[in-house]
């Protein structure tokens, strides 16, 4: 899997470069100052994954990413949070706040290679077979599976396909997050994002902007915060 990135700040541009190489894998096929520059690559090479920065001189980041092909993954890097909503809007992968923590880093890669894998494998046959008050059933893998809601931690959304992240193993089926969220019962299951629904039974704390069960975190949206504490009985200004 190959990837650009494009940073209008030299320094930025080649630390971004460094971390990239030491969490992943990754194929690093060019770096570009600012969007035009890219644009003249992008029209004789296939590239995988872009990480961009929003803020640029020219074209910013937001601009270009509207008019890239669906097929093209992109991880917005920045320092302005104001724009998390446009970015999850574009169906980004991932939106990382400067300065970069490589934890955070190589979850938002591990995401792009998911569904870069899902898009290889064309696994559109997958669907939901059923529900019950207890499980759901889902085809994934050319197989069925039984997924009790209990083993269910959170379920995570990537632009058409849904991986349900349970206690033993992730599933990844061919839906969008709303469908899904449908079809499981509200009592357990809380919608905390564009991206994710989690089981609040597994929740071990929270804060104002991030929600944790376990080892996984998972990012609090700003426009569900007030539903989620609610739903806690906590005042959302405490």
């Amino acid at each position: 899997m190959n990837y650009i990135v494009i940073e209008d700040e030299p320094l930025a541009r080649a630390e971004m470069e460094t971390l990239i190489l030491e969490v992943s894998d990754l194929e690093l096929s060019g770096s570009f100052s600012n969007v035009p520059a890219a644009q003249l690559y992008l029209k004789d090479h296939k590239v995988d994954l872009i990480f961009l920065d929003i803020e640029m001189p020219l074209i910013s980041g937001i601009e270009f990413a509207e008019n890239l092909p669906k097929e093209t993954l992109v991880i917005f890097t920045t320092s302005y949070p104001q724009y998390a909503l446009k970015s999850y809007e574009l169906d980004a992968i991932d939106y990382l706040l400067k300065p970069i923590i490589k934890t955070r880093l190589a979850k938002a890669i591990e995401k792009a290679k998911l569904y870069h894998q899902l898009l290889a494998n064309d696994q559109q046959k997958n669907v939901i077979a059923s529900s019950t008050s207890e499980f759901i059933l889902i085809k994934a893998d050319r197989k069925f599976h039984k997924v009790m809601y209990a083993d269910i931690k959170f379920i995570e959304g990537l632009k058409d396909y849904v991986v349900l992240h349970t206690t033993c193993q992730k599933l990844i089926t061919a839906m969008n997050l709303k469908t899904i969220h449908l079809k499981i019962p509200e009592s357990i299951f809380h919608r905390v994002g564009k991206s994710y629904v989690v089981n609040v039974n597994h929740i071990a704390s929270f804060d104002h902007h991030t929600i944790y069960l376990g080892e996984d975190e998972i990012p609090l949206g700003e426009v569900y915060k007030e539903s989620f504490f609610e739903r806690f009985g906590v005042n959302l200004r405490n």
